[in-house]
């Protein structure tokens, strides 16, 4: 995809920053035990109070700190030294976590190769059997430092025109191989979004037809807490 095709794409996306909110700082959740880190899918509905770590909150009755910044890459790139909370690993900062809830991957995609030819971009992020990469490097990281990850994967649009509908074969794929990391690594969990959206399901999005509707985040952060439930519970 060329530039000039993503141009109105880009527009619509920056017009949309100001519904997401700024990073929390940790001062102001002294205590939480859960961070969360992302792109636009987990900062949306952040201004309303109905974003993925609000329902968190609500499910489990404890802060979440949500330092995810919407417009953030997975990758770290090196043009973005003053901007840092916009690539993801940045945004982590190591802690008393038990929880470190990622997303990411899609900006990357979506801007760095127009999510076709994108096996550099992809191998750079993660290879094919899941076991190096960036986004590997990431995660294990994060639990070296003693927290467990939770890593959620992005909405479909099934029966659905929208905007980033050619990205979906790209999105599988980078999905596909965090699965088979989580699948082979202790202390990190994979959760996919794939079924959240029923075929039709307009109402799932925001009016740009990319980013979730606060049900669609509602959705998503129940099926998270359930998760962290789950585990703990055992």
């Amino acid at each position: 995809m060329t530039f000039d095709r993503l141009k109105p794409l880009l527009l619509t996306l920056i017009a949309a920053l100001p519904l997401t909110a700024c990073q929390e700082s940790f001062s102001q959740n002294s205590g939480a035990r859960i961070l969360a880190v992302g792109d636009s899918l987990m900062a949306w509905n952040a201004v309303w109070g109905s974003s993925i770590s609000d329902t968190i909150e609500q499910e489990l009755g404890e802060a979440v700190v949500d330092r995810s910044v919407a417009g953030a890459w997975m990758q770290i790139r090196p043009d973005a030294e003053d901007q840092k909370g916009f690539n993801i690993p940045y945004q982590y900062v190591k802690g008393d976590w038990d929880w470190v809830v990622v997303n990411g991957g899609g900006n990357d995609l979506l801007f760095g190769c127009g999510c076709g030819r994108c096996d550099r971009i992809m191998n750079r992020m993660i290879s094919a059997d899941g076991s190096t990469g960036q986004i590997p490097d990431f995660l294990r990281r994060i639990r070296d430092d003693g927290a467990r990850v939770l890593y959620t994967g992005y909405l479909r649009s099934p029966g659905l025109l929208t905007p980033i509908d050619h990205c979906k074969s790209e999105g599988d794929e980078l999905e596909a191989r965090i699965a088979r990391l989580a699948q082979q690594e202790k202390g990190i969990e994979y959760v996919s979004m794939q079924d959240v959206v029923p075929r039709g399901g307009l109402f799932y999005f925001a009016p740009d037809l990319i980013h979730p509707s606060p049900r669609s985040s509602h959705l998503i952060g129940k099926r998270l807490a359930a998760m962290i439930r789950r585990i703990e519970a055992q």
